[in-house]
C-alpha cells in the first residue's frame, strides 16, 4: 500500500480499499458497502493512521462502553452513525471486533454531476469527531437500516443506467435523515449540551476576568473548541440548535454582555475595555457593540448616569 508518510496509509479508491480489507472486487468502482456480520477485514494493520480519500458512513447497530463528549464520558448502548469526509486522518481499531455493523464508502466522483455534490459540505457532521457520533432511537435505526438495505439491493441486483442516480438519491435521503436526527439529539441530550455550554461560559468568563485578551487577543472559535475538547463544527451546530447562535456569535454575545458590565460599573474608557477584551482597535469594538445593542458604548454608559 502506498503511504504519504511512513506511518500513514493512503487509500484513494474503492478497489484499493477492498483489497486492503481482504474483500472481493467492488460491485461498482466508485462505491462499496460492507456488512461486517458477513465478512471480517483481514489485512489492515491495527492502530495505524489511515488517510481515506473517500466518504465513509459507518452504521453500528450498538455502541458499547463509554463515549466521550467534550471533557466528559457518557454510557451508551444504542446504535448510531459516524461520518468521515475525504482526506481525514483516522486510526484503524486496535481490536478486530470493532469492525461491526455496516460501512458505506463512496468516492467523490460518485456524486459529481449531481446536486448533492454542491451541498454535501452543508452536512456539518462530516466534520465532527468520532466521539460526536449520532445515536439513534429504535425507530430511527429501522429507517437507517432500510436505507442501507435498499442501497445494498441496488448495488447487487440492478446494473443499468439508473443505478447510480437511484443510489445517489438514497445517499442524499440518508444524509437528510441524519440531519434531522442530529437536530433531535442536540435537543434531547440536554444534560450533555448544558454541560458543554456551562463549560464554554466558564471558559469565556475566565478569559475575560483574567484579561487574557491583552496578550492573546480575541478568544477564537478554535481556541474554545480545543479547550472544550469538541470539534468546531459540532459545537457550532449544537449551539445554533440550543441558543440560535453559532460559536462565533455566542462568543461575541458573551463578550458584549461582559463589556456592558464594565461600561455600567467601572470608569474604564471604551478603549481600555476594547483592549481588555482582545480587540486591536477600539473602533472595531464600538462597531460590534453598536450592531448588537443599537447604541454606541458611550451612549450605553451615559444611560446609567
Amino acid at each position: 500500500m502506498k503511504s504519504s508518510k511512513p506511518d500513514i496509509y493512503t487509500i484513494s479508491s474503492i478497489s484499493q480499499l477492498m483489497r486492503e480489507l481482504g474483500q472481493p472486487e467492488p460491485l461498482h468502482p466508485l462505491i462499496g458497502l460492507i456488512d461486517y456480520s458477513r465478512v471480517q477485514p483481514v489485512n489492515i494493520e491495527m492502530g495505524k493512521k489511515i488517510c481515506l480519500d473517500l466518504y465513509k458512513i459507518s452504521f453500528k447497530t450498538s455502541f458499547r462502553g463509554q463515549v466521550k463528549y467534550g471533557k466528559g464520558h457518557y454510557d451508551f448502548e444504542e446504535g448510531g452513525l459516524a461520518f468521515i469526509k475525504p482526506l481525514q486522518i483516522v486510526f484503524s481499531p486496535d481490536d478486530i471486533q470493532s469492525y461491526e455493523g455496516y460501512a458505506l464508502f463512496f468516492h467523490p466522483d460518485f456524486i459529481r454531476g449531481y446536486a448533492i455534490n454542491h451541498s454535501i459540505d452543508n452536512y456539518g457532521f462530516f466534520s465532527y469527531a468520532t466521539s460526536e457520533a449520532l445515536f439513534l432511537s429504535h425507530k430511527e435505526k429501522v429507517i437507517i437500516s432500510n436505507l442501507f438495505a435498499t442501497i445494498a439491493v441496488e448495488l447487487e441486483n440492478n446494473i443499468d443506467a439508473f443505478r447510480q442516480s437511484i443510489i445517489v438519491s438514497h445517499i442524499e435521503q440518508l444524509l437528510n435523515y441524519s440531519n434531522r436526527f442530529y437536530n433531535r439529539q442536540f435537543i434531547t441530550r440536554k444534560s450533555v449540551n448544558n454541560e458543554i455550554v456551562t463549560s464554554l461560559d466558564n471558559l469565556l468568563n475566565s478569559y475575560f476576568n483574567d484579561n487574557k485578551g491583552l496578550k492573546k487577543g480575541l478568544p477564537s472559535v478554535q481556541h474554545v473548541c480545543e479547550q472544550l475538547g469538541v470539534s468546531m463544527r459540532y459545537l457550532s451546530d449544537m449551539l445554533r440548535t440550543v441558543t440560535g447562535m453559532n460559536t462565533q456569535q455566542y462568543v461575541q454575545h458573551k463578550m458584549i454582555e461582559y463589556s456592558k458590565d464594565l461600561l455600567s460599573a467601572t470608569s474604564l474608557s471604551v478603549a481600555e475595555i476594547a483592549y481588555r477584551l482582545g480587540f486591536e482597535h477600539p473602533q472595531s469594538f464600538s462597531k460590534l457593540f453598536k450592531s448588537r445593542i443599537n447604541q454606541s458604548p458611550l451612549a450605553y454608559r451615559q444611560s446609567f448616569n
